[in-house]
C-alpha cells in the first residue's frame, strides 16, 4: 500500500516544507513509480535525497517516533 499523499517535486521549495520530524518518505521517478522507501529525520533525510539525485519526486508521512517510522518503513518495502 502506497503513501496516501500526493507526489512532490523533489527539489529545495519543498524540502524546505518538511517537518523536522521522523517519518517515512517514498522517493519516485516522475512517472509515479516508487524507487525507494525509507524513514528517518524528514527533512535531513529528504536533503539527502536531493543531494544525491535519488529521485524525481517524493511523499511523506510523519510519525510519533523513530520505532514507528521503522515499522511502517517494513511495511512498504515488503509491498514492492
Amino acid at each position: 500500500m502506497p503513501l496516501k499523499k500526493a507526489w512532490q517535486p523533489l527539489e529545495r521549495s519543498t524540502v524546505g516544507t518538511a517537518p523536522d520530524r521522523y517519518g517515512v518518505y517514498e522517493l519516485g521517478d516522475g512517472d509515479g513509480n516508487v524507487l525507494a522507501v525509507d524513514h528517518g529525520p524528514l527533512r535531513d533525510s529528504l536533503k539527502e535525497a536531493l543531494a544525491y539525485g535519488d529521485g524525481e519526486e517524493v511523499r511523506w508521512q510523519t510519525t510519533q517516533n523513530r520505532q514507528q517510522a521503522e515499522r511502517l518503513t517494513e511495511e512498504h518495502r515488503n509491498r514492492l
